[in-house]
């Protein structure tokens, strides 16, 4: 998908169901890292914080005891909109929510302490445009080979068929020619199972893992099959691939 054909999407989920995957059931197997751990880890009490593609807000709620002020931006009227909702729901005062393209981050230069991005794209050298000297930047990105044995069960697929490694790659040259450095990433691929054959619907009807999944009636016929043949015990076996980034400016 282009970004513009991103944009509708993910318009729709969130007018659809704000990307509350919470009653999903899934169990993961294996060592899961998570971005916002690590953002608690090293941000200070005092720090302001940028979170890029923030979604339904829900990550920087969690952690907003941990920072002075947080803001999250998402390109989405719907998604902002439901974080502005959720933002009422929990009285988190320390919290803002704007729609905002990550192309052009209007805020003052300099300005943030930590930039977090999860599962969304960012600009390298607008987030170093707003970031403080010293300040740090933190992405989780899916990697080329998450959800592997549903996307060879289709035939097609997010990033179905790019080199591994491909996207990584080019965000760490990007950050390095926008003037970051001490650049580390590191990888984690773990097992998932899904509970039942409608919460796999719900992940492949609500995320661009298999673009366009259900419009022919021969996808649910191939889900069918992919069900049959990784039911375990557990649940429908698939798998969860990401890296995190962190740089220095």
């Amino acid at each position: 998908m282009n970004p513009s054909e991103y944009k509708e999407f993910y318009d729709k989920v969130g007018k659809i169901n704000g990307w509350d995957f919470s009653n999903v059931k899934c169990v993961s197997e294996g060592i899961k890292r998570d971005l916002f751990r690590e953002v608690t880890k090293t941000c200070k009490k005092s720090d302001i914080l940028l979170d890029i593609g923030t979604g339904g807000g829900e990550a920087i709620l969690s952690i907003a005891d941990s920072l002075l002020l947080l803001v999250g931006i998402d390109q989405s009227t719907e998604m902002i909109e439901t974080a502005i909702k959720n933002s009422a729901k929990s009285g988190i005062p320390n919290v803002r929510f704007l729609k905002m393209e990550a192309e052009n981050l209007d805020f003052p230069d300099d300005f943030f302490n930590v930039i977090t991005c999860r599962h969304s794209e960012f600009f390298a050298n607008e987030v170093a445009k707003v970031l403080i000297k010293g300040g740090t930047f933190l992405t989780q990105q899916v990697s080329e080979n998450d959800k592997s044995n549903i996307k060879e069960a289709f035939g097609r697929g997010q990033a179905f068929g790019t080199k591994a490694g491909t996207l990584k790659h080019q965000y760490i040259t990007e950050l390095s020619e926008a003037g970051f450095s001490d650049i580390q990433s590191f990888d984690f691929n773990v097992i998932e199972y899904y509970q039942t054959a409608e919460d796999l619907i719900f992940l492949l009807t609500h995320t661009p893992i298999i673009p366009d999944f259900g419009r022919a009636e021969v996808d649910f016929r191939i889900l069918q099959q992919f069900i049959k043949e990784n039911q375990t015990e557990r649940g429908i076996r698939t798998n969860s691939e990401r890296f995190i980034i962190s740089a220095k400016l």
